[in-house]
């Protein structure tokens, strides 16, 4: 009905495509869980000090976060041009796209985080702080252990959100499916290699998500 043909479509080009996707995938969400993960744990610890300096540094950091998190994507990428251009050598394609997406996955994980922390029960970190634990020993064995479905599940939506944001990358040149949708689908007119596109990445977030939602369930305690 569509008038589509599907045999003019070059699979190699999807291939490359794939593996595009997925280095920049994968290369930004370990840099965002390595830097998110702290980051969290210190907007935790911050929130809930008495002290006034160390409140105030909380501040100065919740600030950032929200700024960081209020900055559409696609500006970011294009704001932080320069940057990437110091940091990688580049500013387009999957090495180029990888320091936009850890800048801008990395504070919206780090929330996660903090959210995830604030939901352990109070009285098990009493419990640790009674028996003379330290503060790392609380963080180790007390807060992230119960809070290890909350985080597996920010972590599943932190990946989920990268990949909707590596197809916005495309719109700049940064490579992957979101590339090739944009330039044969739109500026080319050729359906079926926006379809095609379309339809993996559904089937990526789809796969990631359940792997994520069983993860969570594995870890939950019942």
């Amino acid at each position: 009905m569509l008038g589509l043909d599907f045999s003019e479509v070059g699979w190699g080009e999807i291939g490359i495509a794939i593996i595009d996707t997925l280095k920049m995938l994968g290369a930004s969400a370990v840099f965002t869980f390595i830097i998110g993960l702290p980051l969290g744990i210190i907007l935790y610890l911050a929130a809930r000090s008495l002290d006034r300096r160390v409140h105030f540094l909380y501040s100065i950091l919740s600030i950032i976060v929200n700024v960081l998190r209020s900055v559409p994507f696609i500006i970011l990428i294009v704001a932080m041009i320069p940057i990437t251009r110091e940091l990688v050598g580049v500013s387009m394609g999957v090495l180029g796209t990888i320091p936009p997406l850890v800048v801008g996955a990395a504070p919206f994980f780090a929330r996660l985080v903090e959210t995830s922390l604030s939901e352990v029960d109070r009285g098990v970190i009493e419990a640790a702080e009674g028996m003379g634990a330290s503060t790392s020993q609380i963080i180790l064995r007390v807060l992230l252990p119960e809070a290890r479905p909350g985080l597996l599940a920010a972590m599943t939506i932190t990946i989920v959100t990268l990949v909707s944001y590596t197809a916005m990358s495309g719109q700049v040149g940064g490579g992957g499916l979101g590339d090739l949708a944009i330039r044969y689908g739109y500026y080319r007119y050729e359906t079926e290699v926006m379809l095609i596109s379309v339809f993996l990445m559904v089937i990526l977030v789809q796969f990631l998500q359940m792997a994520g939602d069983r993860l969570v369930r594995h870890f939950t305690r019942k």
